[in-house]
Parts: structure tokens; C-alpha cells; sequence
């Protein structure tokens, strides 16, 4: 017999999968935001179940909300339509560049970051690989404290939120840059 936990378990693991699958197969962009943002609240029902209520919130108000909305007006300045998704790559070179630099990427994550070679503690240079000592070797005790969290992310796990950081940036610059060609070609037009 499963318990009240295990069902809703399931059932916003299925919210989430479905979600994200409704997305991938959606013809129409603005239908496609939607069932990311349905995706995005099974997940966060996932962290109360988990007992995680800042990450929850977390994942409501800055995924579900903000980055959404910011998804919603690229979709809307780009004017993109149903038939976008039916465009085909007409560069094929393209595409393989691209299945080799992410089986490279993967090589790189799976198999040299397994390496105790790859990275020696202490002896780098670049400043980011070297560790604080409280932090050094050992993981963060877990705990829902909102307080504990925050230190985490900016000790710990600083260079990822960075360069998570620098990835929705380089986004912002690649749209401004793509309405801008837009503008021009309808000017001209």
C-alpha cells in the first residue's frame, strides 16, 4: 500500500516529466512556456515534499515567475509563430560541430572529472579551483536554514552561480541582438 507521500510523489513527478515533455513536443512557443512553467511547479512541489520550502519558493517566484515572464516577451519581441518550429537546418555542418563539442563536453565531465589527476587540490593557480579550508574537501551539512543556504552559494558553489550568471547575460545580449536584426529587416522591407 503506498502512502499519501509516495502518491504525491508520483504524481508530481509525472506533472514534471509531462510538463517538460508537452514543452519539447509543443508547436506553438507561448504553449511551450506554459508547459515549462507547469514542469517548473511539479518540481517545486517536489522540494515540499522533500521539505525544502525556501527552494520551493525559490523555484515558484524566480523560475515559475520571472524567468518565464522573461521568456514570454523574448517570445512576443521576436514575434516567433507556430511555424518556426517547422524551419529546417539547412547547415549540416552545423550540426555536427555541435554533436562533436557536446560528446567532447561530456567526455571532459564524465571521464576526467573522475580523475583525481585532473585537478590537484592546492597546487593551481587560477584562483577559483582553490578552496577555503572551511569548505575544502567536505560537503555542507544540510539544513533548511535559509542562512546556511546562502553561505553555500557564495562559498562553495560561487563559480557556478556565476557563471550561471554570465550565461543569462551572454541570452540577454543574443536577443537585443536578434530584435535588433528584426527591426532593421522590416525597415528595409
Amino acid at each position: 500500500m503506498m502512502s499519501t507521500v509516495d502518491l504525491l510523489f508520483w504524481l508530481f513527478a509525472t506533472l514534471s516529466v509531462g510538463g517538460g515533455l508537452s514543452m519539447v513536443f509543443s508547436k506553438h512557443p507561448v504553449s511551450a512556456a506554459m508547459f515549462m512553467i507547469v514542469s517548473l511547479v511539479g518540481v517545486a512541489a517536489l522540494f515540499v515534499l522533500l521539505e525544502s520550502f525556501f527552494l520551493a519558493v525559490l523555484q515558484v517566484l524566480v523560475y515559475a515567475g520571472a524567468v518565464m515572464v522573461l521568456f514570454l516577451f523574448i517570445i512576443m519581441l521576436l514575434d516567433v509563430g507556430p511555424d518556426a518550429a517547422k524551419q529546417k537546418i539547412t547547415n549540416w555542418k552545423t550540426g555536427i560541430f555541435g554533436f562533436f563539442t557536446a560528446a567532447l563536453l561530456v567526455y571532459l565531465l564524465v571521464f576526467l572529472g573522475n580523475s583525481n589527476d585532473f585537478v590537484n587540490e592546492g597546487t593551481s593557480s587560477w584562483p577559483a579551483l582553490i578552496e577555503d579550508s572551511a569548505t575544502s574537501g567536505q560537503s555542507l551539512p544540510f539544513s533548511t536554514n535559509v542562512s546556511s543556504f546562502g553561505y553555500g552559494l557564495m562559498t562553495k558553489y560561487m563559480l557556478p552561480v556565476q557563471i550561471a550568471g554570465f550565461m543569462l547575460l551572454a541570452a540577454m545580449i543574443g536577443v537585443i541582438i536578434l530584435s535588433k536584426k528584426d527591426v532593421q529587416q522590416k525597415n528595409d522591407g
